[in-house]
């Protein structure tokens, strides 16, 4: 960067002026635009991912604001002496008589000062913006090249030595950063670049330099970073949370879920098949289940249910929930008695939460389905070719009203009926639930309980759902 003093080589003509004008305003339209995002951009400081956006767009800011002043200067060029604020800020001094900081948005120029040192004169020549970097009185005059580092770190104190020693003994060009603390305290990070001012005999005759205040700048992109960090650590949670989640799901729920059969053949009397849709609009597992188990006495106990909440906490719940119940069906506890207990259980849990349950107990010998419900979705009936819900029998939410009594009731069912039961993700109104019994003449169809699960998948499977969702298909044996 030759002096403008002691330039042995002619300047570089600048752009011309429509084609900067032009930059400056993609500049300016630019710079509005970044802030407007910047103004939308989640502000919430407990979203990790909305705090690095934020500070993106902060850095981005200030980057746009330094290139757009760097363009102003180019447009306006350098006259005689120093190069004067192509919109100069109001200065306003400090107690002491220093000038105050800059506005932090103001121009780049109003942050850049240039200062040259001759050593043949001992001559230093300080910009006005130098002094108001420094946070010096122009009174107490420019510092000269040994004071200088009375004003820097400690810990950049060799850096700046070895940057300076470099220029004026080997003839290396300045690029470098150090931090300085100002007259009044405050710590600010310049960015200096200089080069050595030869004579006509090829000997260093002084030093030129430039010296940016980068703070503002520097501290946007500690924010991006340590933004970036905080957002890979809580995505680092949550991939873990939900492995987590999917593998204690995956230990709870039927094994023969899927395309897989029942093993054994499955309780007497039922063709069975089950699948778990997750979320169209998460990743993270919900607390839904179905399970089917074969009862001491030939009996087989279906259920199905969803629990509030995500990730560990309501697999967890969940899991403990489905144990509980497994337990009370095998210990012969009917259905409508154990939706009090589970409502019991889930009250006194230390996990508060609140679930939908169904519960239903077949006796293949009579072909009855005895069944109870907790805010939940009845099972569906197809027989025929055409499907209708269940009559719910009274039932609170579990977990809402302690001592809550549910009521039970009784269906009896005919060879080649299907039961379909469900969590409330899949049909979450009554267009829901109509989609589900148009499927009436598939399952009429279909050859086996699995193929019936393959149809509400192609019908649910890809749509957007709000939660998870379970369904299970039960077909009666004749």
């Amino acid at each position: 960067m030759p002096s403008h003093l002691f330039a042995d080589r002619p300047a570089p003509q600048p752009p011309e002026r429509g084609t900067l004008d032009a930059l400056i305003s993609q500049t300016r339209r630019l710079r509005g635009d970044v802030d407007a995002v910047r103004r939308d951009a989640v502000a919430d400081e407990d979203d990790p991912q909305g705090r690095w956006q934020r500070a993106l767009c902060d850095l981005a800011v200030h980057q746009l604001d330094d290139l757009g002043a760097q363009l102003g200067q180019l447009k306006q060029g350098v006259p005689d002496g120093l190069a004067e604020p192509a919109e100069p800020y109001d200065r306003v001094e400090t107690d002491d008589g220093a000038p105050a900081d800059p506005p932090p948005t103001g121009s780049l120029l109003s942050r850049v000062g240039s200062a040259e040192w001759n050593l043949l004169t001992d001559e230093v020549s300080w910009s006005d913006e130098l002094y108001v970097i420094f946070g010096r009185s122009p009174e107490a005059g420019p510092m000269t090249l040994d004071e200088l580092p009375s004003m820097v770190f400690a810990e950049d104190q060799a850096l700046l030595t070895a940057m300076v020693t470099g220029c004026l003994i080997d003839g290396k060009p300045i690029d470098g950063e150090f931090r300085i603390v100002r007259t009044d305290g405050r710590v600010r990070t310049l960015h200096m670049m200089g080069e050595p001012v030869l004579d006509v005999d090829g000997c260093t005759a002084s030093m030129w330099a430039v010296l940016r205040d980068v703070s503002e700048l520097r501290r946007s992109e500690r924010a991006v970073r340590e933004s970036r960090d905080s957002l890979q650590r809580a995505q680092h949670i949550e991939r873990t949370e939900h492995r987590m989640a999917v593998e204690l799901q995956e230990a709870v729920l039927p094994p023969w879920r899927g395309t897989s059969g029942f093993p054994h053949g499955g309780p007497a009397g039922l063709d069975l098949a089950g699948q778990y849709l997750p979320s169209g609009t998460s990743a993270t597992i919900g607390g839904d289940w179905y399970d089917a188990l074969e009862l001491p006495g030939g009996d087989a106990l279906l259920t199905a249910g969803d629990l509030t909440g995500h990730g560990v906490s309501a697999t967890s719940t969940m899991a403990m929930l489905l144990g509980a119940l497994r337990g009370m069906a095998v210990a012969g506890i009917r259905p409508g008695a154990l939706m009090g207990y589970l409502n019991q259980v889930l009250d006194s849990s230390s996990q508060p939460a609140l679930g939908s349950a169904v519960c239903c107990r077949f006796d293949p010998r009579t072909r009855t389905l005895t069944w109870a419900q907790a805010g939940h979705p009845a099972p569906l009936l197809f027989r025929g070719g055409t499907g209708h819900e269940l009559s719910r029998p009274e039932g609170a939410l579990l977990g809402a009203t302690p001592g809550a009594a549910y009521e039970q009731a009784e269906v009896r069912l005919l060879p080649g009926d299907l039961l379909v039961l469900h969590t409330d993700g899949l049909t979450r109104d009554a267009s829901g639930t109509d989609r589900l019994l148009d499927l009436a003449p598939r399952f009429a169809r279909a050859r086996d309980a699995q193929e019936c699960v393959r149809s509400v998948v192609e019908e649910f499977g890809r749509s957007s759902r709000d939660g998870d969702a379970c369904v299970m298909v039960a077909r009666i044996c004749g």
